[in-house]
């Protein structure tokens, strides 16, 4: 048994306390339908770079209804995308409740409205630059507690669902299904992370597999081999399939709606959110593209050293090409001032809808693989956001040597 401990609120000034994130598998009915959405937005912008897509899915059990308003000239078969879309996950054998090839999918989308579309033209609104598409407020956050420079909770929640989905797709753990969450709670002191307090991990299975057995794999070929070694002591609690039992999963188990796991997409509570979601929306909306340059920033600040966490909010009004704010908090971590901080940032970076998309090169069908495992914290080439080729020009800005 763990020793009991008292641990007190993350915002407090005390040396000591517990954070926990959350992840959940490609095959988690709410990754789903953000699956579903992304590759359906992928189509369209193969054919044509210049979609305006905001596309909504809901999955429940032998039924897939993709709604949304989009204006392109690709001619997309979204049933077959969806179908794809759902054997690529996994979904594959009616006995799920729920697969590619039995689902009835459902399309009823609409096109982008003439009043939001002369907003994010060029020349067609109020304004002659392309602007934003929506109002709204998005952060971008980074930290030294990982080499991603990713809060230590979630990227290590990431870390096992993606296990998860590797030894489902090699069949290293045959029994495994889907569905399936995780949840690391970390230990810190001194603002540092100490150890590995609790792992919670709930997958999906074939109802052939004893629970022991089931429970055996989980920690030792799941949990155990992402977890940084001098992180773990005898004393990590383990929580696996908690209710005992995890056959009926998926969308079978719980209906799935694009856009409802916005924590999970981010950086797991840590720093703040802005509401608003990514999955389904192309590069206009400064939901998905302000959100991404915020995270590039953020990182950039901290691979820089100029502090060693960073947090960058930015605000929009719909059809308004600039920023109406711009804020650098360090959670007094900086090196330099936030001020000298900020003004480099409205310098070097371009926070504009049009500069945005064209700088992090994101008129492009990449958003697909951004749909499951977090947007942030993955060092993969489309990520674009995820470069620190600003640090240098950062430092140089800020008056540091290389």
């Amino acid at each position: 048994m763990a020793k009991k401990t008292i641990f007190t609120n993350p915002h407090c000034d005390s040396d000591r306390y517990l954070f926990t994130s959350e992840s959940v598998t490609m095959g988690h009915p709410d990754k789903v339908a953000d699956h579903i959405s992304d590759a359906v937005l992928d189509a369209m912008l193969e054919q044509d770079p210049k979609s305006r897509v905001a596309c909504e899915t809901m999955v429940t059990t032998g039924l897939v209804v993709v709604a949304g308003e989009i204006t392109t000239k690709a001619i997309v078969d979204v049933p077959t995308v969806v179908r794809d879309t759902i054997k690529k996950i996994g979904y594959t054998d009616p006995q799920m409740g729920f697969d590619h090839e039995n689902c009835a999918v459902m399309v009823t989308l609409d096109k982008q409205s003439p009043d939001i579309s002369q907003g994010v033209t060029a020349g067609q609104g109020l304004h002659k630059e392309q602007g934003a598409g929506d109002q709204g407020l998005m952060f971008g956050f980074a930290c030294r507690e990982t080499p991603q420079l990713m809060p230590m909770p979630i990227q290590l929640a990431h870390a096992i669902t993606n296990r998860l989905a590797k030894l489902r797709q090699n069949k290293t753990l045959p029994w495994l299904r889907p569905d399936g969450k995780s949840q690391v709670t970390v230990e810190y002191e001194n603002s540092k992370p100490s150890r590995i307090h609790t792992v919670v991990v709930s997958t999906q299975h074939a109802p052939s597999v004893p629970y022991k057995k089931l429970r055996k794999q989980i920690i030792d070929k799941v949990i155990l081999p992402v977890l940084p070694k001098r992180l773990v002591d005898k004393n990590i609690i383990c929580h696996i399939n908690p209710t005992g039992r995890f056959v009926t999963g998926g969308p079978k188990g719980d209906c799935g709606v694009t856009g409802r796991k916005i924590i999970v997409d981010t950086y797991g509570g840590r720093g703040s959110h802005g509401g608003g979601c990514f999955s389904g929306k192309d590069p206009t909306k400064v939901d998905r593209t302000a959100s991404y340059m915020a995270r590039y920033i953020a990182k950039n600040i901290v691979a820089a050293r100029l502090a060693d966490a960073c947090e960058v909010q930015l605000s929009y009004a719909i059809g308004v090409a600039r920023p109406i704010s711009v804020l650098i908090n360090t959670k007094a971590t900086a090196k330099i001032s936030e001020k000298k901080i900020s003004r480099i940032v409205r310098k070097l970076f371009p926070l504009t809808p049009r500069a945005m998309i064209e700088h992090l090169k994101l008129a492009r069908p990449i958003y697909a693989q951004t749909s499951y495992g977090g947007h942030f914290g993955r060092n993969l080439p489309n990520f674009t956001w995820e470069k620190t080729d600003m640090a240098a020009k950062l430092r140089k800005a800020a008056g540091l040597k290389p």
